[in-house]
């Protein structure tokens, strides 16, 4: 297949549309794969997070990457940073499920550092206290050549707080 022969999306932009498994790999053609989050979906920010949650329960964070860097790309300048930290977190999990430790660890530490700024805030109902200490806990565990469950996993974050815990907090809009 050569340059003028690669597959595009409806805008023109080439995109691979090989199969894709749970950590964003690509499989061989007619291999079974697994539905991909759709890009360029404007969400809420309360369907970000569920649905986000929800592939990152999934095991599959680099899908929760991609719904996470639509919003970060969509949303307002205030919001970027909020939105960046959590796809940034969601790839250092697909890194470190993809076992490039490294890799996993330097984007644990980016994301909590981009989330920071939101802990006064906690917008959305996101528990972004919870979430940085998540991820701090988790570049500590991963540099120290270990994981924390029983599977030798680190668990994927709860990005919400407690429903009584979200009184006061911004509301979609």
């Amino acid at each position: 297949m050569d340059a003028d022969d690669r597959e595009r999306d409806d805008r023109g932009r080439p995109r691979n549309a090989r199969p894709r498994d749970g950590l964003g790999r690509p499989l061989p053609r007619g291999a079974a794969g697994v539905e991909r989050a759709p890009e360029g979906l404007v969400r809420t920010p309360s369907e970000t997070i569920a649905e986000g949650q929800r592939l990152l329960d999934a095991e599959m964070p680099f899908h929760a990457h991609e719904v996470f860097e639509d919003a970060w790309k969509s949303a307002a300048e205030d919001e970027r940073l909020l939105w960046q930290g959590l796809a940034q977190l969601a790839v250092g999990l697909t890194h470190l499920r993809r076992g490039n430790i490294a890799g996993a660890r330097k984007l644990m530490v980016r994301g909590a550092d981009r989330l920071r700024p939101y802990v006064a805030r906690a917008p959305y109902g996101l528990d972004v206290a919870g979430v940085v200490e998540w991820a701090e806990g988790a570049a500590v565990t991963i540099a120290a050549g270990g994981t924390d469950d029983a599977n030798g996993r680190v668990p994927a974050p709860r990005l919400t707080c407690a429903p009584e815990a979200r009184r006061g907090s911004a509301s979609d809009g």
